[in-house]
């Protein structure tokens, strides 16, 4: 099974084209969606209260990500400590349940899985990837989309950050697909894309 790594800047379209790709015949490998798992570990959650104290937590007694992210993307220099404690309290769990999926899928014949991940190269999960796909759009464009979803310039600029630079994840790219225009246009280049890597259609 090969799997797929999505790349690219905030609100580029990472997760269009891993859609895309899941449409083609692909499984899914979700991040942000383990990510939410990894939160309701007892483990997890045991030692983000004896960090964070109890106003992360919402009143379902689990942890808020809008709370938690208030924290982990604060300015410095507090923000940046609070969240190298967060990815080296997560990302190894994260990790396991990506591996796990992979093996998963890969056990069911799945030819191929995308692996939707914001963080992908920051948290070494390229590792799991047999190509790393980039999407490209200008950073006006990423920035109209990001205040669409609600987003400030502010919390834009924030996540940007945390990230390795566009151009770094670029050059580290096997593939490039540009999500400058209509959804149609990328959904052709990743077609293309899936027939070089894969060449089967479900």
């Amino acid at each position: 099974m090969k799997v797929i790594g999505v790349l690219g800047g905030v609100a580029s379209g990472k997760s269009l084209v891993a859609r895309e790709l899941v449409r083609l015949g692909a499984g899914l490998l979700d991040a942000d969606r383990a990510g939410h798992d990894v939160l309701r570990l007892p483990e997890i959650e045991a030692a983000a209260r004896e960090r964070w104290g109890e106003e992360i937590f919402g009143p379902d007694g689990r942890i808020d990500r809008a709370r938690l992210g208030r924290v982990v993307f604060a300015g410095p220099p507090a923000g940046p400590c609070e969240r190298k404690y967060l990815e080296q309290l997560t990302h190894p769990e994260i990790g396991r349940l990506l591996a796990r999926e992979a093996e998963r899928l890969a056990a069911s014949g799945s030819v191929a899985a995308a692996l939707d991940a914001p963080l992908l190269l920051e948290a070494g999960w390229d590792k799991l990837c047999n190509a790393l796909v980039f999407v490209d759009a200008p950073r006006e464009l990423r920035l109209a989309r990001a205040r669409k979803r609600g987003w400030t310039v502010a919390d834009f600029e924030a996540r940007e950050r945390v990230q390795q630079s566009v151009d770094a994840k670029r050059q580290r790219a096997d593939v490039i697909v540009d999500n400058s225009g209509s959804p149609d246009q990328t959904r052709v280049q990743v077609e293309r894309l899936w027939d070089s890597l894969v060449g089967l259609r479900s």
